[in-house]
């Protein structure tokens, strides 16, 4: 959301009193933030209608209208979810700032962005993006060695490797499998119900889970999301304010801006091909 820089990080857990603090500050980041490739906020008939012609005949709109059967539900999350942020993840984030210059902040979110390459990788492939999967494994392996653990990135910088975002949740629409209606996530913010799948696909492939004891791959996951939330909103510290300022509906625009996000992302990815 716009006050819940959502995460497609799509990793899971925590213990279960851990699960509540580090969720409470993943949820604000992403590799699906509100980012360059963010849609603008206009009327909700605007961004129908530009949904409506990216997506095609995409099972989730109806009649240009994006179904939200669950609104009541989505609307006390999203409430949530801003207050979490004014009490949690923002003073969090601005008393980093106030100690981490801005290039260090970038080296770590790059940091972050190279050990999340598997899901990068696996998904590139399942689209049958070949190209763009070998680019990734590339990039990982020059930015981990030369790039210091991905501190660095010298894989786009020298050899022009660029990073080819993408998540379960995009190869779900890639294939146009309908995605039901909206959902908004307590912690982790807009999404729908493919998404959610998607979400718990993509942290299914975390290879430490598989040969670590479960209480240390979940304190270790936990610990990174939160440095990766509260680094991530430092860097955007002033991100929402002209939305919450003047869009009329905030639920509604940020409703609008998601879907059309995410419908952009899979005609991008289709049109590259």
């Amino acid at each position: 959301m716009l006050k819940s820089i959502y995460f497609r990080i799509a990793n899971a857990g925590a213990t279960a009193a851990g699960v509540i603090a580090a969720l409470a500050l993943i949820g604000f980041v992403s590799t699906n933030s509100y980012g360059a490739d963010a849609a603008p906020l206009g009327s909700s008939s605007q961004n129908a209608a530009a949904l409506a012609g990216a997506q095609g005949g995409d099972a989730a709109l109806q009649g240009g209208v994006v179904p939200d059967p669950l609104a009541p539900f989505n609307e006390a999350m999203f409430t949530f979810n801003l207050k979490l942020d004014d009490y949690v993840l923002h003073p969090a984030a601005s008393g980093y700032a106030k100690i981490a210059p801005v290039p260090v902040r970038e080296a770590v979110g790059r940091f972050f962005d190279n050990v999340l390459v598997i899901p990068r990788f696996a998904n590139n492939l399942l689209q049958l993006r070949v190209p763009e999967a070998g680019g990734e494994v590339a990039r990982f392996g020059i930015n981990t060695t030369v790039g210091v653990l991905g501190f660095f990135d010298p894989a786009e910088k020298w050899f022009g490797l660029h990073e080819h975002d993408d998540d379960f949740g995009l190869t779900i629409r890639y294939y146009n499998i309908p995605t039901g209606p909206y959902l908004v996530l307590p912690f982790f913010g807009p999404s729908t119900i493919g998404d959610t799948v998607g979400l718990i696909t993509d942290g299914a492939m975390d290879p430490l889970a598989y040969f670590v004891p479960w209480w240390i791959s979940l304190s270790r996951g936990a610990g990174q999301r939160i440095a990766q939330a509260i680094n991530y909103r430092s860097l955007h510290l002033n991100m929402f304010e002209e939305a919450d300022r003047y869009a009329v509906d905030l639920y509604g625009a940020v409703q609008d801006a998601y879907t059309q996000t995410r419908a952009n992302r899979v005609k991008a990815l289709k049109t590259s091909e």
